[in-house]
């Protein structure tokens, strides 16, 4: 709740302060020289994950726009990305590191945590959201026969119970997992597992029956006849899986959920230098090149000012923290 409220009062005051942050052409013009040297950029995932495949993106995007410019993408995984953030924390607020963060990171781990070695509200100035995504339910078809959430649901019912593989504790699949467990009337046991390919092995072995997966990650899974898609959890149906119903459409009107990736740099950044991330970042968003891959990558687009980006972080804290708080869950 006390990041709720820093994080929503940074958003009122950055607003107050009419900061432009659109159109940045004052603040902009005082960066000429931003960046004079590659720009690194932390990703608390490991390589070919979601916010990987994003952050690559992005960079390569931003160094055509900065001529050439070196932008690194420096994958620090583990932890559920708490690592990249705590390095993220500590770097030289100067605009030469930032990072990609995700949902987990900022909005769910203050309410999983008893102790945080970074404070999401205090540590970080909020520059972009990048591309939201929503979750989709896979399975293996060679596992489980049912088609749609029903069928699902029904199967599981007639075996040991619902057994559900998540990326990792307190991730956003974990608590999904859960809202999805008490909109059906069950509860699931969770299996965390410590990276994306181990959680797939899980599910193609049989050892769980489901798991909920961002639209990115799904994509390509279920394309390639791997693994089958039995609904997602937004308002609408994912653009790439127009086949695949939402879970509203189901009868499960109350479980939309989904995450996010956008880029923070270290608190005290001059607000200049964010001013151009956020120019430029939003330029490449806007391009067509740039934002056809990342929709082709199965994530939809999105592009903020730090004000609203902020405004979004403050609303899934207090959306995740109820979540949270039903399971229970402390992850120390």
């Amino acid at each position: 709740m006390k990041n709720t409220k820093r994080l929503q009062r940074r958003a009122a005051l950055a607003a107050a302060a009419g900061l432009g942050w659109l159109a940045a052409t004052g603040a902009v013009a005082q960066t000429a020289g931003y960046p004079a040297k590659t720009v690194r950029m932390l990703v608390g995932f490991p390589a070919g994950t979601g916010p990987d495949v994003v952050a690559r993106l992005l960079a390569q995007k931003l160094s055509e726009t900065w001529g050439g410019v070196g932008v690194v993408v420096d994958n620090k995984p583990g932890a559920a990305g708490l690592i990249a953030a705590s390095e993220a924390a500590r770097a030289p607020a100067d605009g030469y590191t930032i990072m990609l963060a995700e949902t987990g990171q900022l909005s769910i781990a203050p309410s999983t945590y008893r102790k945080l070695s970074y404070d999401p509200g205090k540590d970080f100035v909020p520059v972009s959201q990048v591309v939201s995504s929503d979750f989709v339910l896979l399975v293996n078809p060679d596992k489980v026969k049912a088609r749609n959430v029903q069928d699902f649901v029904a199967w599981t019912q007639q075996q040991k119970g619902l057994f559900m593989a998540t990326f990792g504790a307190g991730t956003p699949g974990h608590f999904g997992a859960f809202m999805f467990g008490d909109a059906v009337g069950m509860r699931p046991e969770v299996v965390h597992y410590k990276n994306t390919s181990d959680a797939l092995g899980g599910i193609f072995s049989g050892d769980v029956q489901g798991v909920f997966a961002s639209a990115g990650m799904a994509v390509p899974q279920v394309r390639a006849g791997k693994l089958a898609a039995l609904g997602s959890t937004g308002a609408v149906r994912v653009e790439q899986l127009p086949q695949v119903p939402t879970m509203k459409e189901q009868g499960f009107g109350n479980l939309e959920f989904g995450s996010w990736f956008g880029i923070v740099a270290p608190a005290r950044t001059p607000p200049e230098v964010v001013a151009r991330l956020n120019a430029d970042i939003l330029k490449v968003l806007q391009s067509p090149d740039g934002r056809a891959k990342l929709q082709e990558a199965g994530f939809r687009v999105t592009g903020t000012s730090p004000a609203q980006f902020a405004d979004i972080i403050a609303a899934d804290t207090a959306k995740w923290g109820k979540a949270v708080a039903a399971t229970g869950f402390k992850a120390d």
